[in-house]
């Protein structure tokens, strides 16, 4: 079989989470493919299901997508949302508490609005939506796709550290870029040695006007879009250094 030629792009590869925080999209920001990786298992009270908003004078509170129970090791894609439960009316309930304070309430909850529309069985389907719909807002460009819909033959994995870079060296991409938190586990010289490029996005949450006291940082995005235009935003995205 003929080699592929080599992607000139930069490669972001991440689970799929719930109107995520503005460091996720400061990494699709900064690349120019994405991989949606939907199969790892699925964590209890990670981000896959929830995410933190502003309660004024109090810090943050969580917002959540109920899930039907699961087996254990059960792969994210696979994990159903609990249509049973009105979660999408206790989610813009208590979104409601940007009314008063928030001068883009209106446009971002119509955002939200339009990201519960779809009746998804499956929380990652929803949670694609959600990340396409805010990009999409954000003016942002986010070309991606789907792991387990992309067929690729891969090299055996030996380890949870190289499933970025084997998916990297089936797409023929010499360079990636992670979240921070992903020096952890992932190993520049082991991607190095491979042919790939691999550096770490290390954001800076730049405070921009809430209420209710000090300001509160790694929010979900949806607290950032009630306090500011998207070209207010898009100036935060900015806010890192590759390392």
């Amino acid at each position: 079989m003929p080699e592929k030629p080599c992607s000139k792009k930069t490669l972001g590869i991440q689970q799929p989470f719930f109107f995520p925080y503005l460091e996720y999209f400061a990494l699709i920001s900064a690349t120019d493919q994405w991989v949606v990786f939907d199969t790892p298992q699925y964590v209890d009270r990670a981000w896959v299901n929830r995410n933190r908003i502003l309660n004024p004078g109090k810090g943050s509170t969580y917002i959540t997508v109920p899930v039907h129970k699961h087996r254990f090791k059960t792969p994210t894609n696979e994990i159903r949302i609990h249509t049973g439960i009105p979660w999408r009316n206790r989610i813009l309930n208590q979104l409601e508490i940007y009314r008063k304070y928030a001068p883009f309430y209106n446009q971002v909850i119509g955002l939200v609005r339009e990201v519960f529309n779809p009746d998804f069985a499956f929380l990652s389907e929803l949670n694609i939506h959600s990340l396409l719909t805010t990009c999409s807002y954000l003016d942002i460009e986010f070309n991606y796709e789907v792991f387990s819909r992309m067929n690729l033959e891969l090299e055996e994995v030996h380890g949870p550290d190289e499933w970025g870079l084997n998916i990297c060296r089936a797409l023929s991409v010499k360079k990636t870029i992670n979240a921070f938190t992903g020096q952890k586990f992932l190993s520049q010289d082991k991607y190095r040695k491979k042919g790939v490029e691999l550096r770490f996005l290390k954001y800076r949450f730049e405070p921009y006007s809430q209420v209710g006291g000090p300001f509160e940082p790694g929010l979900s995005v949806i607290d950032a879009m009630m306090f500011n235009s998207p070209a207010a935003i898009k100036k935060l995205l900015s806010n890192y250094e590759l390392v």
